[in-house]
């Protein structure tokens, strides 16, 4: 029986049941961590080949470029060519650069700010107001760069098929709006993937603002855990069709493929962006570590050597979030106390409990040994409107320690939404 359909003394039993079961779980010490969308230590296993990999030095020159020295600002060739091949941009798009796509994506929102970006009137340090449009739940780490430097964020709905786009269409009419954050797919932490009409609308908008930029951060364009690779339209090409050629840049790395914090990252522009960017970065470094996207390079030799290992992570990661999943549908669903996404791939699956219940949740499964992420993070300021968003992040911990948790949130869902309805 749903919940809300109980009368008082069937919910006040109800409680009552779940109120032991948590003491239950309590008593067990738990100290388990749901936190972020860390690979596990079994996927981390699947890359020590590329970690032990000796290198000869015949081997290190590669297109006539020595990855032990100095030179070659936008990187090793081949590992651009790696990464235009994964995204299906051009060689000439593609920028190779260190361990992380984030830092990639903080230093261009600083050149902004600093020099302004190739359309811009002025740098955005000399404005009186910068607005920055964050589909919802989203990102946490996007929001903070926009925070960082001041920006005024606007939140747009997420819907199934994208950010809610009658409302970004209207805000870029505001010329104090520089731009919008996206994951297009399997996004964080919905796991939806844009659908084809919202990434068109999203290429072909008229922003009032003339250096106004899509943050499109492909994060999970490869990390399909459910079913086979899924091809995705090409952003830049979308833009340039639609008359915007500058307006994006895109975002990748291997964090999630191979080592996070150590693999290699890249963006992709256009031409016209790229030679202002090259300008700027000229004077910030010499060259991005070549060896390391040299070992990349080697190790995975091309795309689909890439979607091959990504099988190999598919493997680990689809039973977990089957686990959870098989937990929500049983212990959950029959309530109807809570809702989520199901998704195909990416690391997160987005629960939605009862309004007004996010915190209560995440402070009791704090109190029972279960670590998630901070309530509201997925949102703007961390201010969840309706406190009902909560992430769950099943890559990190083994299978045993998954479903300990899934135990506990289940019943801290139950004994939220029972205190609820009891406190009315």
């Amino acid at each position: 029986m749903k919940l809300c359909e109980m009368d008082r003394l069937q919910l006040e039993t109800f409680y009552i049941s779940a109120q032991k079961e948590y003491e239950d779980c309590k008593a067990k010490g738990l100290k388990l961590d749901m936190s972020r969308g860390k690979p596990g230590r079994e996927q981390l296993d699947l890359s020590m080949g590329l970690l032990n990999m000796r290198i000869s030095p015949d081997d290190t020159k590669v297109d006539g470029v020595e990855a032990r020295n100095y030179g070659e600002l936008m990187g090793l060739p081949a590992a651009r060519r790696l990464f235009a091949e994964l995204l299906g941009v051009k060689y000439e798009q593609v920028f190779a650069g260190g361990n992380a796509s984030l830092t990639l994506m903080y230093d261009l929102i600083a050149k902004a700010y600093t020099h302004g970006l190739l359309h811009s009137e002025k740098p955005w340090s000399k404005l009186d107001n910068v607005k920055f449009l964050c589909p919802a739940p989203g990102y946490d780490r996007h929001f903070t760069i926009s925070t960082s430097f001041g920006m005024e964020l606007i939140t747009v709905p997420m819907t199934e098929n994208g950010p809610d786009m009658n409302l970004v269409e209207q805000y870029v009419k505001d010329p104090a709006v520089k731009g919008i954050w996206c994951v297009p797919k399997y996004s964080n932490p919905d796991g939806i993937t844009y659908s084809d009409e919202t990434i068109a609308r999203l290429a072909s908008l008229k922003p009032a603002a003339p250096d106004f930029v899509l943050m499109w951060d492909n994060a999970y364009c490869v990390h399909e855990f459910d079913g086979e690779f899924v091809p995705f339209k090409n952003i830049l090409d979308e833009c340039e069709k639609s008359g915007n050629p500058d307006m994006v840049f895109e975002f990748a790395s291997t964090s999630k493929i191979t080592f996070p914090g150590a693999g290699i990252a890249c963006f992709a522009c256009s031409e016209a962006n790229m030679a202002y960017m090259k300008k700027l970065l000229n004077a910030q470094i010499i060259s991005f570590d070549k060896i390391n996207h040299l070992r990349h390079v080697l190790y995975f030799k091309n795309a689909q050597g890439v979607l091959n290992h990504m099988k190999l992570h598919a493997k680990i990661m689809k039973p977990k979030f089957d686990m959870v999943l098989n937990y929500l549908e049983s212990g959950i669903a029959p309530y109807g106390i809570a809702s989520w996404h199901t998704p195909k791939g990416g690391y997160f699956v987005s629960l939605f409990v009862e309004n007004g219940c996010a915190k209560r949740v995440h402070q009791l499964c704090k109190d029972a040994g279960v670590v998630m992420t901070d309530a509201g993070a997925t949102y703007p300021y961390k201010h969840d409107p309706d406190d009902s968003n909560l992430r769950i992040a099943p890559s990190f911990p083994p299978l045993d320690e998954l479903e300990a948790a899934m135990q506990v949130l289940c019943v801290c869902i139950k004994l939220a939404a029972a205190e609820k309805l009891l406190a009315n």
